[in-house]
């Protein structure tokens, strides 16, 4: 994500879940209580026009990005910042909002310097119902509750992973098709949604209309990052085969030093060594079939992989470690397995010699893959009650949410305002104040879950290490996979998906630790298939199929 908010690896690796997956909530109020509909993902795009894609006027960065999904790169915050907003875009009345944090909650508007002057700048009182993470009921509840007592808020985030049902019918029934407003020419009214991705907008089409602004998202998947220094002994992480990770593993390991090499998240190291292995980004097109990763044979050599790991000491011997960064600064971890954008906000906030293990071939023979991810965490649907004018005012908020790096708005979206939350050092960077971390960063999170601009790399006083990463996903390009249901909807997917790929993950997790045995997993496949596996393959093949894509 663009902004240094976002820290919570559970809930960010789900940029890569595929469509909007549930875990066995009620069914929501004023929906179908029948069967849902479909999303109808590959005759959506076959349909509807995605908005265009108009770059944004603004200082050109030191390192260019790309369409792909590599980021532009600035190696010191530019001077000249353009105003992407000429307006402020309210028109005086109360905006409601409805979103999520997963840090310290934000101080209340009352005594909150940054969100007072937010209402300033949108020109209307920004009334943002916050979800805490941490502290209060799920999103989903809060989500129904508004529903089912019929007091939607005008803005409502759509999360991808927050198990919520029958997306399809509600977004029929209580918010806004936004196709004739925002597809195709119809977004130049909105020059900041225009920037934001196509790969974004994607994932907001559902039963063949735009139903949301996208929030722009990083579209690099999850990482392998290392601590250089800790590699060094074995002359770093370079790796000709799995057998030699291991091999240079076990020679660093030191258990009386209480010095470890990875992380004890075995079900993200399974996912690295997949990649290595070459098996698939959860499905694949397999001789005219959808195959998913779990039925492959390349999936299963990477839990074997995991097992042989698991027996040589390698994890940190405490499953529930949860000062990994920690660990990692002092030297007594090698490696952790981080979602790309919060690997950006690692950096920022610990001082190690940061590297990453790019997929390489597990064995001869192999062929490396890198995931991408979804590009959004979800998308900001419309109240269906809004009338033309307000609905126009309210795309003109979010307009202003969305603004690009380099712009005015974006420097005080993501720092707030100079002087109280932040600082220019001598070099030009940015720094925050304490009264910056207080209000600008835990206000701005929630902020950033409602709309925000695409993903950028900048570091501040990290120049060269910002070149680093960009040659690194330069590499990660080069040899990533897109999942071929991107864009499809699987009723079955929406309703059990999640709920099923946890219960293999937890077999993976006893598998790993030694409670039950590879064999088992076999079985764990087959009732994956029987829950709702093989139904999803079958749905998403008859979406595929509507248009070939």
């Amino acid at each position: 994500m663009s902004s240094q908010h976002i820290n919570r690896r559970t809930f960010i690796g789900a940029a890569g879940v595929v469509g909007l997956t549930a875990t066995g909530v009620t069914a929501l109020s004023g929906c179908s209580t029948g069967t849902a509909t479909t999303g109808k993902g590959a005759e959506a795009f076959s349909k509807v026009e995605l908005p265009a894609f108009v770059p944004a006027d603004v200082a050109a960065p030191d390192l260019a990005g790309s369409a792909e999904g590599l980021d532009a790169a600035y190696l010191r915050y530019p001077k000249n910042l353009t105003r992407s907003v000429a307006a402020p875009p309210g028109d005086g009345s109360v905006i409601t909002a409805l979103t999520e944090t997963f840090t310290t909650p934000a101080p209340a508007m009352g005594r909150n310097t940054y969100w007072k002057e937010l209402n300033k700048r949108l020109g209307s009182e920004f009334k943002m119902n916050i979800v805490v993470e941490t502290t209060d009921d799920s999103y989903s509840s809060k989500f129904n509750a508004a529903v089912a007592g019929g007091e939607i808020p005008d803005l409502v985030w759509i999360p991808p992973n927050q198990g919520l049902r029958r997306i399809p019918d509600l977004l029929e029934a209580k918010f806004q098709d936004l196709t004739p407003h925002l597809g195709g020419d119809a977004v130049k009214k909105y020059p900041n949604l225009a920037n934001l991705p196509e790969f974004a907008w994607k994932t907001a089409v559902i039963n063949g209309k735009i139903f949301g602004v996208p929030v722009a998202y990083g579209r690099m998947g999850q990482v392998y990052v290392i601590n250089e220094d800790f590699w060094k002994p074995v002359g770093g992480a370079s790796f000709t085969s799995a057998e030699d990770f291991l091999a240079k593993g076990k020679e660093l390991l030191d258990v009386k030093r209480k010095k470890y090499v990875l992380e004890p998240a075995y079900v993200n190291h399974v996912g690295m060594y997949a990649q290595w292995f070459g098996a698939p980004s959860g499905w694949a097109e397999r001789n005219g079939k959808l195959v998913h990763q779990f039925e492959t044979d390349e999936f299963r050599e990477a839990l074997e992989f995991g097992v042989k790991v698991s027996r040589a000491g390698l994890f940190w011997p405490d499953p529930n470690l949860t000062t990994t960064r920690e660990k990692m600064a002092q030297g007594a971890l090698g490696a952790y397995v981080q979602s790309f954008p919060s690997f950006l906000v690692d950096v920022k906030t610990y001082r190690f010699p940061f590297g990453i293990i790019p997929p390489f071939a597990a064995r001869k023979g192999a062929t490396p893959h890198f995931y991408f991810g979804l590009g959004s965490v979800g998308f900001t649907a419309v109240n269906k009650e809004a009338d033309k004018k307000r609905l126009e005012m309210l795309l003109r908020v979010l307009d202003y949410l969305a603004a690009p790096f380099g712009t005015q708005e974006r420097l005080f979206l993501d720092n707030g305002v100079e002087g109280t939350h932040f600082r220019r050092t001598a070099k030009g960077d940015v720094e925050l104040t304490d009264k910056g971390n207080a209000e600008a960063v835990t206000t701005a999170m929630p902020v950033s879950f409602l709309a925000n601009a695409p993903e950028y790399l900048y570091l501040p006083g990290q120049p060269d290490l910002t070149r680093r990463i960009h040659d690194w996903q330069k590499k990660l390009i080069a040899m990533a996979v897109i999942n071929p249901t991107v864009g499809h909807y699987s009723d079955t997917n929406a309703g059990r998906g999640a709920s099923l790929t946890m219960e293999v993950n937890d077999g993976i997790k006893d598998i790993v630790a030694g409670r039950k045995s590879l064999s088992d997993f076999d079985g764990m496949v087959r009732t994956w298939r029987s829950g709702g596996g093989d139904r999803i393959r079958a749905e998403f093949e008859e979406s595929i199929a509507k248009t070939g894509k």
